[in-house]
């Protein structure tokens, strides 16, 4: 007799074969649907962490000398690509953020979807971003070394400098260590005194207070070997030329026509004067017990030429009608040089009116002032005076002090390519139109850097557009990375 149907529906025999039978499709979408979503995000994780190291191989460029923006981005998009793997196409695209502070990179990817062609859904694109960033200081191209006086970086009147894409610092402890008068301006990624900055110039940014004491980035340089003395022969005339030729502050070198000069030691310096066009063959000049004088519209001109000054009576004028370009040597013993000083002078007394002004109005500092006055204090034997009608320039702000001394006041000194390295001498530039702002890069270290009147420093960081290397410790960024996404 055949079963009614009210006794089939009760019989659940077979039930669990029958559910499992209808939820078997369901559970299998599920599961490849999972496997598919742990897929996506492995691989979103994958271009994550290339992009992340892209970011940071890029910013990492920086911290280089010889980088530009260009060469960062290729090494983003490069180690990006490289971590991202080659089993699919991904596109990459790399670009810098801030003033050669950051790198951020995109990648993206398009990923074929098994089952979401069941959905209208064949594929799905990932994207994700990472940015590297420099914190701290980055690409220093200006160092007043002085660790006390006031003033030790001073710009007045209608000076500037423009360092647009490096950092300006001053290790001097005084409240007034950096000083801005007037109109002046100085415009730079940033802007560090280790003491306090006065004046109103226009600073951009706000100079940061309290910062710390920088090393002598270059003080591991040795000095280059001093060979005997040159003789000039029948360029050196100087009772012919010089009204006062036994005065040792105008040089006993004397070049008065057109020239070219070979590299070597010039016992009592050199003077170019009365318009002759000097031209220097490569290598290393040193300036021995006498300055290096261009005046009268002169000219002097060189390229991978290196100075050396030593002896308490050198220095440097460049008088206001003369024209000068100079670029550093590549090779050692003046690599990336254009100008290095003997680092000490030799001592003679320490008064203490001069230890007053050593110390710029710092009250209780007086640890290492036996030391410092040690390294400056000297019979420097003061340069002839500029003819151009400036006079003798200024003492320093926080009175005198007897240092080598080295003046810019050319109106066309426009090339001035490599690193002044001056740690116990006086730079002053003091000219009408722009100093350096042909020069693809130029670095200056000295004890004391003062601007005065109307010239327009400019410090250039553009490392790439040139084969002149940037010595160790300067230019590079010494900043630590960042990353964010």
């Amino acid at each position: 007799m055949s079963r009614s149907f009210a006794e089939f529906a009760r019989d659940k025999r077979g039930g669990i074969v029958l559910i499992f039978a209808l939820l078997l499709p369901v559970v299998t979408g599920m599961s490849a649907a999972a496997v598919e979503y742990g897929s996506l995000v492995k691989r979103r994780s994958e271009l994550q962490r290339a992009a992340d190291s892209g970011a940071i191989a890029g910013v990492n460029q920086f911290k280089l000398a010889n980088t530009d923006d260009a060469s960062a981005v290729r090494t983003a998009i490069a180690m990006a690509r490289a971590q991202a793997g080659n089993q699919r196409p991904v596109a990459a695209a790399a670009e810098v953020v801030g003033t050669h502070s950051g790198v951020r990179v995109t990648l993206s990817e398009t990923i074929v979807l098994t089952l979401g062609r069941l959905l209208n859904l064949p594929s799905l694109d990932v994207r994700v971003q990472s940015t590297a960033k420099l914190a701290g200081t980055t690409r220093l191209c200006l160092l007043a070394l002085d660790g006390l006086s006031m003033g030790a970086f001073h710009l007045e009147s209608a000076a500037r400098i423009t360092a647009s894409d490096c950092s300006l610092y001053s290790n001097s402890i005084n409240p007034a260590g950096i000083q801005g008068e007037n109109a002046a301006v100085a415009q730079a990624i940033s802007i560090c005194s280790a003491g306090g900055y006065a004046g109103r110039a226009n600073f951009s940014p706000q100079p940061a207070t309290g910062c710390p004491v920088m090393r002598d980035p270059l003080a591991h340089l040795p000095a280059p070997r001093i060979e005997p003395c040159l003789d000039l022969g029948s360029l050196l005339n100087p009772k012919k030329y010089v009204e006062d030729p036994d005065n040792p502050a105008y040089g006993k070198n004397i070049v008065t026509t057109v020239a070219t000069l070979n590299p070597g030691t010039y016992c009592g310096g050199l003077h170019i004067t009365k318009g002759a066009t000097v031209t220097l063959r490569p290598g290393v000049y040193v300036m021995k017990d006498g300055p290096l004088v261009v005046d009268k519209k002169s000219s002097l001109e060189g390229v991978n030429v290196g100075f050396y000054f030593t002896g308490p009576r050198a220095g440097l004028l460049f008088d206001e009608k003369s024209v000068i370009s100079l670029t550093a040597p590549k090779e050692e013993p003046m690599r990336g040089l254009l100008f290095f000083e003997e680092r000490n002078l030799v001592a003679e007394a320490v008064s203490s009116s001069l230890v007053g002004s050593l110390l710029g109005g710092v009250g209780g500092v007086v640890n290492g002032v036996g030391s410092l006055a040690t390294g400056v204090v000297g019979l420097v034997v003061e340069l002839p005076p500029p003819l151009g009608g400036k006079g003798k320039p200024k003492p320093p702000p926080g009175g005198p002090l007897p240092l080598r001394e080295y003046r810019i006041i050319s109106d066309e000194a426009r090339t001035l390519l490599g690193t002044i390295y001056l740690p116990s001498g006086r730079l002053i530039i003091d000219s009408k139109r722009p100093v350096a702002d042909q020069s693809a890069y130029t670095v200056i270290i000295a004890r004391l850097i003062n601007l005065y009147d109307g010239p327009n420093l400019v410090l250039n960081a553009r490392y790439g557009a040139t084969d002149v290397p940037v010595p160790r410790g300067v230019g590079p960024s010494s900043a630590n990375t960042e990353l964010s996404q």
